[in-house]
């Protein structure tokens, strides 16, 4: 297995609760001519999580910290006219407490991050932070 140590963060950039599927995730990212999904895990808005990408391989997420990561993404992050929100349900935020917790115990991570700490972007449209994900460690 490869070494990971740190969690990065993300959002789908879809308008609030609208579902997406892992499927049309991976095609959006085949169409950019990525081999697979970036995204290691997606939490969706019911809370329930499918894999994308294994773990063993190296992500697609975040440009120059692909290695030595994981990246996970939460199914929202803008509100209807496309404006960046913290659009997470009560159950996303469960579960991403969950697999962050899980993650830190399989790899030993040592940081989690978001996807905007290392890219002028507003993904995951939260600060990690200064949320209770980022108090983990």
């Amino acid at each position: 297995m490869r070494p990971i140590n740190e969690l990065i963060w993300h959002c789908t950039a879809t308008p609030e609760g609208r579902e997406v599927s892992v499927a049309t995730i991976r095609q959006w990212h085949k169409d950019r001519g990525w081999s697979d999904i970036g995204y290691h895990k997606v939490v969706h808005l019911d809370g329930s999580v499918e894999d994308g990408r294994p773990e063993s391989k190296v992500g697609a997420h975040c440009e120059n910290h692909n290695t030595g990561t994981i990246g996970y993404v939460y199914v929202g992050g803008c509100d209807k006219n496309m404006k960046p929100k913290d659009t997470r349900t009560d159950a996303q935020k469960k579960t991403m407490l969950a697999i962050t917790r899980a993650a830190i115990a399989k790899y030993g991570i040592k940081k989690v991050t978001g996807h905007n700490q290392y890219a002028a972007k507003a993904c995951p449209s939260f600060d990690v932070r200064k949320d209770e994900l980022g108090k983990l460690i």
